[in-house]
Parts: structure tokens; C-alpha cells; sequence
């Protein structure tokens, strides 16, 4: 039988000169092949195949396979997450279980005893094999068991002392709390809704910034459930009566993920919402942003000078956070002192001074900035522009000699400096302060496997104000989304930012001090290149990255 490396190369994958290196030691082979990996000669896909041929299995990619939901109920989940194994198919009585390692007897002994049949290995490679194993075995038959398990008890107060008395991690609410906040990372949700209504429980996720119903529980748990939440938060679990913030962590395949806790009281109960602060997969480059070649020339020339500021404008939500981080993450070097100061700190930075503020203690946006400027910062972030006071202090920050990034809620870039004199700040000094103003939304980018090229009358783009409306009804680069099983079925997968930067040219500044509305401030920014929100969502849709639709829905 040949070895996996000479299975590479007499299928072409690996040249003929490799030969020579092959060795009959399978350790050899193992440590030759995990280098080949690293050096990018050999996929995961391909060795996977190599490994089914070796050992005359049949190989499945499982992303495209139409995989049997009844055979995949056949085996409990925890024995396929155990073992890696994925059952895919029953055909005659013989059941198709999906391997990483094919020659794991024990798994398939395990298979065998959990379901009486005769069991079909094929080959399927690991990462492939683990997302399909999060996609068809997801916690929601569990949470239904658990709701049922609930509702049967029937009692919630008895439920809300159990968990808070001992937080025993078998408790069915301690489970059932557990496994809504394991979903929705898995789920890759920004945020967890857990709603009172007058019969029910209600729970919601936001993925890529649209809300979606997950799962509906008795109105009985529903104090037990809050509670739960109130006691990881260390939120006061006696008040009921005004809302409340605290802050938990949890751990999640091998990595500790914080979620910020709001509580509301609404007419049928506290309502809970929980953003998920999960930085394991936010960029922080700013190329990885996105941004056009125009906008990025723009924003660089703003924050590689050593002073100014610079704001970051759009509603929550929409991605500021992580385009200051990113920006932060490029201008921190060791012989700069960057500062920032937060409500919260979301995301911890290495080499960086983050400052959380504390209203109670009397440590408000305005008396840490103060604070912070007496220990000789270089660069300060300051999370959000709230009011007059720290508006001042900010703008007076910047002109004397400190680059300030900080946030403003405003629809578009124009706006914010109307927005600064809105708040009693003199126009001259936010004229002089203020360097660049960028606004941004976030859009869902569509999904690579499923989208489709789109077809749009020329009445439908002049409609839709598109920027170069052509004769023909198929546009070159515009894609609709479709939905697969990658996507769950939306078309879409993931997000992406969309921008308006808008440098202050000396004649913006003019008209800042001029008090010129955002109107005419945005129109002599069109004329020296700015493009809008809208015009880059566009280009980006010719990219294929999005589509027209989902730009008319973010973008007014």
C-alpha cells in the first residue's frame, strides 16, 4: 500500500522530486506532511483525499453534500463532537459516518452500539467536517428538551434560588442560559435579546445586523433565566424596578469572550440585551477595512499627522469601535503614549492606556480626559462626544499638540461639524481642531458560494440613483444573493463597512466658522472628491461584495 506521500504524488500534487523523501516511517511522513501544509504546498482538502484513497474510502466535501438529517439524528450530538464524526447518510440499512480519522474503532464501535447498524466510513476533512458538525447539530433540539423539562417543573422561583444558591452547571436554567450564549457565538450573533411578552419568553439574535427569532421559551423560567443572567453580570438581582448595566465572561471553544449586560424593565418583565464583544476575529489592519484607494489616501493623511482631530460618525452598531482600534492598533508605537478612555472598554489592546470610566465614583468622559492630559499623552481616544464639556475639552486637546480620535452619532460626515457648534462649541476652534470626519455603515456582504449576477432594468438604477445607469439589463459585477446552507439559507455572509471620509479643506473650515449648513458643507465636499455613503456602497457593489439592495437599506 502506498504511503500518503507517495499517494500525493502519483495523483500530481507533489512533484516527482519529492520522491526521494518519502520514507516508510509513518512518523516521518506525519512530520513531512505538517510541513508541507505550512509551506502552503499541500491544502487540507488535498491530504484529506490522499488519506480516503490510501485507504480506499470514499471522500465527501461536506459543504456541498446533501447530508440525511434523519441519519444525522440517529447518533446524540455529544458522541459526534466527541469523536469528530458526522453521519451523513442511510442507505439499506448501512449508515455513512463522516471521519476525520477513519481508523478511530473505538468511535465506530461507539456509532454501532448508540444505533444498531452497520456503519460506512468516508473520509472528510477536519475543518470541514467541525463546521458541518455546528451546522446540523446545533443546540436547538437541546433547548427545546430543556424548555419542555422547565415548563414540566413549573416553578420559577424554585429555579431562580437553585441557580443562585449553589450555580450548579447542571441546573436546567444554569444549561439552558448557557446554551443560548454558546448558540449565539456560535452563530457569530453581535447581539442576544431576551424578551418578556405577556406568555412567553422571547429570544432574539442579531447576525450581521438583523435580528432573527432563535427560540421561544415558557413565560414560567422566565425569572430564573434573569436572575441567571443578573448573578454572572453581578447586577443587583432585588432591583427590578430601573435598568441596570454589568459586564460577564464566558468561554467558548478554548477562548474567553466578555458580553456588555443591559437590562430594561419593560411591562412584562426586565428585558435583557447582551453584546457579544468577541475580538477574535476583528480586524485590526486598516487595509482589511475596506476602505477605497480614495478614501484610505484620505483618512492616512489625516492620522499620521501629530495633532488634530479626528471623528468617527454613524449609529450604533455600525462598526466606529473597530475602525478606531484598527486606527489605534496602526498609529501605537513604544515611544508614543496612546490613552483612551471608554464606556466600556470593549476590546483590551496590548501596549495601550485604556481608561474605563465610572460615573458613580465621579470619573465622567470630561474628568478622566482632563485627568488623562496631565500624563503627557501623545495620542487619546475618547469613546464617545456626548456633550458640551467634553466637546471642549477634546477640541482644545487637539489644537495643543494631541491626536484626538473619538465618536459622534451623526447620519453622515457633513453633519458633524454642524453637530460640534450645535453643542455651543465656538465655529472658529472646530474649524482650526478638526481634521477628518469619516461616517460609516455596516452592509452584509454576500455570500461567495451562493450569489448570483443580478439583473436590473435601466429604470430600476436611475431609481436607485445609481451613478452610471447602462442600456444593458445586466450590469457587470452586480451580484443578488441566493442562500445556501453556508449562509443559512440568507445569501449573505458576514458584513462589511461602507464610508464617507471628508477632509476639512481650508474652505469646509471657512464655512465652519461661516456656520454653513451640513447641506452646503457636504456639496463643496462632493466637488473636492468626498464620495457619499451611497456612491461607495455602490462601487462596492460592483465589486461584488454586496448588492444595490442591501445598500438602499442601510444608506438614506
Amino acid at each position: 500500500m502506498p504511503s500518503i506521500m507517495e499517494t500525493l504524488i502519483l495523483q500530481g500534487i507533489l512533484p516527482f522530486d519529492q520522491l526521494e523523501r518519502v520514507s516508510r516511517n509513518q512518523a516521518d511522513d506525519e512530520v513531512a506532511l505538517s510541513a508541507l501544509l505550512d509551506q502552503k504546498m499541500v491544502t487540507p482538502v488535498q491530504l484529506a483525499r490522499a488519506r480516503a484513497t490510501q485507504a480506499g474510502i470514499g471522500f465527501v466535501e461536506l459543504l456541498e453534500y446533501p447530508v440525511d438529517r434523519t441519519a444525522v439524528a440517529l447518533v446524540p450530538a455529544t458522541l459526534c463532537r466527541r469523536h469528530s464524526v458526522l453521519p451523513i447518510g442511510l442507505v439499506d440499512g448501512v449508515l455513512q459516518l463522516a471521519m476525520v480519522t477513519p481508523g478511530d474503532v473505538f468511535a465506530i464501535d461507539d456509532v454501532r452500539a448508540a444505533t444498531h447498524l452497520r456503519v460506512e466510513k468516508v473520509q472528510a476533512e477536519q475543518g470541514d467536517l467541525l463546521a458541518a458538525i455546528d451546522r446540523y447539530l446545533r443546540a436547538d433540539d437541546e433547548l427545546n428538551d430543556l424548555t419542555s423539562t422547565l415548563e414540566e417543573e413549573s416553578a420559577p422561583q424554585d429555579a431562580g434560588l437553585g441557580l443562585a444558591d449553589n450555580g450548579d452547571d447542571d441546573a436546567p436554567i444554569v444549561r439552558f442560559v448557557n446554551l443560548l450564549v454558546s448558540q449565539a457565538i456560535q452563530d457569530s450573533a453581535s447581539d442576544i435579546h431576551i424578551e418578556p411578552g405577556e406568555h412567553e419568553l422571547r429570544v432574539r439574535y442579531r447576525i450581521d445586523g438583523v435580528l432573527h427569532e432563535m427560540q421561544s421559551a415558557p413565560k414560567s423560567i422566565q425569572n430564573g433565566v434573569i436572575s441567571r443572567l443578573k448573578i454572572m453580570s453581578e447586577i443587583d438581582i432585588a432591583e427590578r424596578r430601573k435598568p441596570q448595566d454589568g459586564r460577564m465572561s464566558v468561554m467558548h471553544g478554548g477562548r474567553k469572550i466578555d458580553l456588555r449586560v443591559a437590562t430594561l424593565p419593560t411591562v412584562w418583565g426586565e428585558k435583557v440585551v447582551m453584546r457579544i464583544l468577541d475580538n477574535s476575529n476583528t480586524s485590526l489592519d486598516l487595509r482589511d477595512l475596506q476602505l477605497l484607494d480614495r478614501n484610505f489616501e484620505a483618512y492616512k493623511a489625516s492620522y499620521t499627522k501629530p495633532y488634530g482631530m479626528i471623528l468617527v460618525t454613524g449609529p450604533t452598531g455600525s462598526g466606529k469601535s473597530t475602525t478606531l482600534y484598527s486606527t489605534l492598533n496602526t498609529v501605537a508605537r513604544p515611544e508614543i503614549n496612546v490613552i483612551t478612555v471608554e464606556d466600556p472598554v470593549e476590546y483590551r489592546m496590548a501596549g495601550i492606556n485604556q481608561v474605563q470610566v465610572n460615573p458613580k465614583a465621579g470619573l465622567t468622559f470630561a474628568s478622566a480626559l482632563r485627568s488623562i492630559l496631565r500624563s503627557d499623552p501623545d495620542v487619546v481616544l475618547l469613546g464617545e462626544i456626548r456633550d458640551h464639556e467634553t466637546a471642549q475639552i477634546a477640541i482644545e486637546a487637539s489644537l495643543t499638540g494631541h491626536l484626538v480620535l473619538s465618536t459622534l452619532h451623526t447620519n453622515d460626515a457633513p453633519s458633524a461639524v454642524v453637530r460640534l457648534t450645535e453643542m455651543d462649541i465656538e465655529p472658529f476652534l472646530v474649524g482650526s481642531a478638526l481634521d477628518c470626519v469619516v461616517a460609516q455603515r455596516l452592509a452584509r456582504r454576500l455570500c461567495d458560494r451562493c450569489k448570483a449576477p443580478a439583473e436590473h432594468s435601466a429604470d430600476d438604477l436611475q431609481r436607485m440613483k445609481f451613478p452610471q445607469v447602462e442600456v444593458s439589463r445586466r450590469m457587470p459585477g452586480i451580484f443578488r444573493p441566493v442562500g445556501c446552507n453556508q449562509c443559512s439559507n440568507t445569501g449573505y455572509r458576514g458584513r462589511l463597512a461602507i464610508h464617507e471620509v471628508m477632509s476639512i479643506s481650508e474652505e469646509i473650515e471657512r464655512m465652519a466658522v461661516a456656520r454653513a449648513s451640513s447641506a452646503d458643507i457636504g456639496r463643496v465636499a462632493r466637488e473636492q472628491g468626498m464620495l457619499t455613503l451611497r456612491e461607495d456602497g455602490y462601487t462596492k457593489a460592483t465589486m461584488g461584495l454586496t448588492s444595490l439592495e442591501e445598500i438602499l437599506r442601510v444608506v438614506v
